[in-house]
């Protein structure tokens, strides 16, 4: 895996997680904000060919 996927995949776990944490606070500003990250993350991946696995549920 070259250096700009991993980088890919470790800015979607972190959005991700900012995503939950905003979630379990209440904050819908800050959990749109990260779900358009996590949208335009997930478009640059595929015009990549990265291919990203669904976000883990824990």
């Amino acid at each position: 895996m070259g250096e700009f996927s991993r980088m890919i995949h470790q800015r979607l776990d972190d959005a991700y997680a900012s995503l939950r944490s905003a979630h379990a606070d209440g904050d819908t500003y800050l959990a749109d904000i990260r779900q358009e990250e996590i949208n335009d993350l997930r478009r640059i991946a595929a015009n990549n060919d990265i291919g990203v696995e669904p976000p883990r549920c824990d």
